[in-house]
């Protein structure tokens, strides 16, 4: 399979998830995405259009590089603290159309240890 022909069906995945789901103040989208280096995931309050917390394994206090499971598991626990620092608990999971499996659910199963619900 190509990948012109993988992005849009990822694409196409994303947009159907995403009609289902959005975040708001008390209850944000966490947001997450793999380039082939890095990982990347963002709280992100919908109504408002704002970022509410970011981590990924490009910041400082990371010191994982890759995009591989121990750094998912790193920036979901990062995430996790920076979201409790905004006094957020509960978020909207939103995997990106990516599959639950591997990367992404190391990031959630580390989020969710680290103290977030979803």
């Amino acid at each position: 399979m190509s990948l012109y022909i993988r992005k849009q069906a990822r694409a196409k995945v994303r947009r159907r998830i995403r009609k289902k789901i959005s975040g708001t103040a008390e209850r944000p989208r966490l947001a997450i995405h793999f380039s082939n280096q890095n990982v990347y995931a963002q709280l992100i309050d919908d109504v408002a259009g704002r970022t509410l917390a970011a981590a990924s394994t490009l910041d400082k206090g990371l010191e994982t590089s890759g995009s591989n499971k121990e750094a998912a598991a790193k920036v979901g626990e990062a995430v996790a603290r920076k979201a409790k620092g905004v006094s957020i608990d509960t978020v909207v999971f939103d995997r990106g159309g990516f599959q639950y499996h591997g990367k992404v659910k190391a990031l959630a199963d580390a989020a969710r240890e680290a103290g977030l619900n979803f």
